[in-house]
């Protein structure tokens, strides 16, 4: 996306041309419909918390410095709320070793049919501790670089790197010690 272009819409929105943050919800709706999918599994859900996530970054708008690119700002924004919504609704999440067991233990990529692969790796990666889970979500299906993700996550990028490494090394364990988990992710798109 194209950061000048947000940052002129941002401007107008700002000097009170209103309609200028339809350009922004334009740009960026389907990244977060995605990105809100990715926490809920629901479409209807994910549009919701889409909005909700768009009223709250109209009414941060001010409080923009343009110290980070607008989109690591929104998504910040869009995952702090999409993470406040999903504690509240506490939806079951399976542990990684039921879905291993699901996978007969043996390297799920080898045993199922790529739909069935695709489910499981994205059910494990929603079974990861949340700041895991969050890196690996925002670096690989987001396809974010560490700085950017680290920024989402406001974290330093070192911490980023570590969260990164530390649920790279639980799906590994998980389904095969010897398994690249980081090319796996990258086939996958959550």
């Amino acid at each position: 996306m194209d950061n000048d272009l947000d940052l002129a819409d941002v401007r107008r929105v700002l000097e009170g041309e209103v309609s200028a943050f339809e350009n922004i919800v334009r740009r960026w709706q389907s990244a977060l419909v995605n990105l809100a999918f990715r926490f809920c599994r629901d479409p209807q859900i994910a549009e919701e918390l889409a909005q909700d996530a768009f009223l709250q970054i109209y009414r941060q708008l001010p409080k923009f410095r343009g110290e980070a690119a607008f989109s690591t700002w929104i998504f910040a924004i869009s995952l702090n709320l999409f993470r406040s919504a999903m504690r509240r609704r506490k939806l079951p999440m399976e542990s990684i070793d039921t879905l291993t067991e699901l996978a007969g233990g043996q390297i799920p990529h080898l045993q199922v049919e790529q739909q069935e692969r695709e489910d499981l790796i994205r059910r494990a990666v929603a079974a990861l501790p949340r700041r895991y889970r969050d890196a690996v979500v925002i670096y690989y299906f987001r396809e974010m670089n560490l700085a950017e993700t680290a920024a989402i996550l406001g974290v330093p990028e070192g911490t980023a790197k570590a969260w990164l490494h530390r649920g790279r090394e639980l799906l590994r364990r998980k389904f095969d010690p010897g398994a690249v988990v980081p090319a796996m992710a990258k086939e996958v798109c959550l």
